[in-house]
């Protein structure tokens, strides 16, 4: 998965455009990598990406990501107790309380084909997607990258044989105006960060 790092070097768009133009209207568009998709249409729907390298860095961006938004000593809410521990030292209260500053959590799958994050009962519980915080932190991995919501649903049925978790749900809403589909709808528009570890 080196190719994130190319992919955040100043110079990609314009080596991107100028691939593009290097065939007709009529050549077939190049298959962008899984990647590299996801990360174009996340960044296209307004999210913010953050992509490191190790845990080292996923602390200092957490870090600045708190900062930025004054969320110091503020309330979370965050379901996952595995992933509040790893965030204990930031002066956070860690709440199931709906109305905190921020919601922190992991994920499903990130999806390609529309730069969406993919979320369950795992993560939610039994919540609409406007009943929790407008601020979202999303930790996932870069083995989590998959092309499509169906390919991403069953990961989580293989995963899941015993007791498949409900109210699945994507978001991908992170600028208004942004179209909705049906697995979106109802849902509002998100500030989100995505905390993107490299594992593969």
């Amino acid at each position: 998965m080196g190719l994130f790092k190319r992919l955040l070097r100043s110079n990609t768009r314009s080596v991107y455009k100028s691939k593009k133009t290097d065939h007709s209207k009529y050549y077939p568009e190049e298959k962008l990598p899984i990647d590299e998709k996801f990360t174009y249409n996340f960044n296209k729907n307004g999210g913010k990406f953050l992509y490191c390298e190790n845990w080292e860095e996923i602390s200092e961006t957490f870090d600045n990501i708190l900062i930025e938004n004054d969320w110091y000593e503020k309330e979370v809410f965050c379901i996952n107790d595995q992933l509040a521990s790893k965030f204990e030292g930031y002066n956070l209260n860690f709440t199931k309380n709906t109305e905190a500053s921020f919601f922190l959590s992991p994920c499903e799958s990130l999806v390609a084909d529309n730069g969406s994050i993919l979320l369950s009962s795992n993560q939610i519980r039994e919540k609409k997607l406007h009943e929790l915080p407008a601020n979202f932190v999303i930790f996932a991995t870069t083995s989590q990258l998959v092309e499509s919501i169906s390919e991403g649903l069953r990961i989580i049925k293989n995963q899941s044989k015993q007791h498949i978790p409900s109210n699945i749900t994507t978001i991908q809403d992170f600028e208004n105006n942004t179209e909705k589909d049906f697995m979106s709808y109802g849902s509002r528009t998100k500030n989100l960060y995505l905390l993107l570890l490299e594992d593969l």
